[in-house]
């Protein structure tokens, strides 16, 4: 997973097309292929920073949809609707930061 912003973006943009305007020429500057590859380099670094995060996230999540669960099944009678609702909210968390990192895997 790469992750640019936006400057790094506007700028491989740049290098891209004036290297292809190079490249139409026979004439590429080796300079300007480092200079995409630097950036491609710090973007795909910060790209593995993120997943690991949202990595860490999940597990997170999934920690307290089991601690929720557990609530659930060892609480009393008068607080079950409430275990029951922060079972459901750590589900809905859950879902979302899978979702998350699957779309993360696929880029």
């Amino acid at each position: 997973m790469r992750s640019y912003t936006r400057a790094e973006s506007r700028q491989r943009g740049k290098l891209f097309r004036k290297g292809f305007r190079q490249a139409l020429a026979d004439n590429v500057d080796p300079a300007l292929e480092r200079r995409i590859q630097d950036i491609d380099q710090a973007a795909a670094e910060r790209g593995q920073r993120e997943l690991n995060a949202l990595h860490s996230v999940r597990e997170t999540d999934r920690n307290r949809v089991a601690q929720a669960k557990a609530e659930v099944r060892t609480a009393s009678r008068e607080g079950k609707a409430a275990a029951r609702q922060a079972l459901r909210d750590a589900e809905q968390q859950l879902r979302r930061s899978e979702r998350a990192v699957d779309k993360a895997e696929r880029q």
